[in-house]
This record gives C-alpha cells, structure tokens and sequence, in this order.
C-alpha cells in the first residue's frame, strides 16, 4: 500500500480545503479536499462520523473522507489496471491524483498514457499526460503528476 499521509498531503495541494459545502468548478457539489458529494455521496458509515456536513465539517472530518477515497481508488485502479500493483508507489500516487481528479473512468480514458505505463515507457506516458486536455485544465498539478510518472519522483 501506498504512503497514505503524503498522497493525502499531495492531494490536498492540488485540491485545497473547503469546511464548508460548495460547487466545484463544473457545478458539483462539493466538499472537504475536492469530495464530489454528487458523484461520491457519503456512505452511512461516514455520515455518522462525519454529521451534518451541510453547515460545514471538521478538518479531521475532510482527512477522513480523503483517506476513504485514496483507498477507493486505491482498490479501483488494482481491479482496473492489472500493472497498477507493480509500479512504484510514486507512480501508483500519479494515476491515484488522476484519477482523484478525473474519476477513475476519466483516468481509463487515457489509453495511450496507461498503455505505455504498463510498458515501462515513463517518458512517452508522461507526454501522453502533458499532451490532454486534463493538462491544459489543470496546469501545474499536470506538470507534477508528469513528471512523478516520467521520474518516479514528486517535486513541488
């Protein structure tokens, strides 16, 4: 399993927190570190730990829900991508911000990019990453995940 504190972190950086509810840039409901509650509602489970969310929750409370969905993805993207397991952690927290991002669906759309991940080709997955629409969208967060895929390395 990955390093759950730095992906946690990672993501955080590139998602920000918001306590209170609002409505992300393509109108979703929203919550927490970047918690679509419209595509992701809260299971019972973190309805419970979690409370009345709609007046706002705790920074403990927004880490939760970011480590459930870390590990949902987690669990997703070995179920969907038979190389997932075999990369390197820094790798496996590159597709996991993607897919954080883009819902893993929109993650399985980058063909090319997972094809030559599963290769062992970092750069022409890198470039794949960088040549998207997802990377003229989300700029510098693009470059970072590129670049962990390129290098198997994060950098600020």
């Amino acid at each position: 399993m990955i390093d759950m504190y730095k992906v946690s972190q990672r993501i955080l950086l590139h998602e920000g927190l918001r306590l209170r509810p609002y409505f992300c840039t393509k109108g979703k409901q929203t919550i927490g570190v970047g918690r679509c509650l419209d595509t992701n509602p809260l299971s019972k489970a973190e309805e419970r730990v979690v409370g009345d969310w709609h007046h706002g929750i705790t920074k403990c409370a927004a880490m939760y829900l970011l480590r459930n969905d870390i590990k949902r993805i987690y669990r997703e993207l070995s179920k969907e991508l038979d190389f997932f397991k075999d990369l390197d952690g820094e790798r496996q927290y590159a597709l996991i911000d993607m897919a954080f991002n883009l819902g893993v669906n929109g993650l399985l759309k980058f063909k090319k990019m997972l094809q030559h991940m599963a290769a062992g080709n970092y750069i022409r997955a890198s470039e794949e990453c960088l040549n998207s629409q997802y990377a003229a969208e989300v700029g510098t967060r693009a470059v970072r995940v590129a670049n962990t895929i390129k290098d198997g390395e994060f950098r600020l």
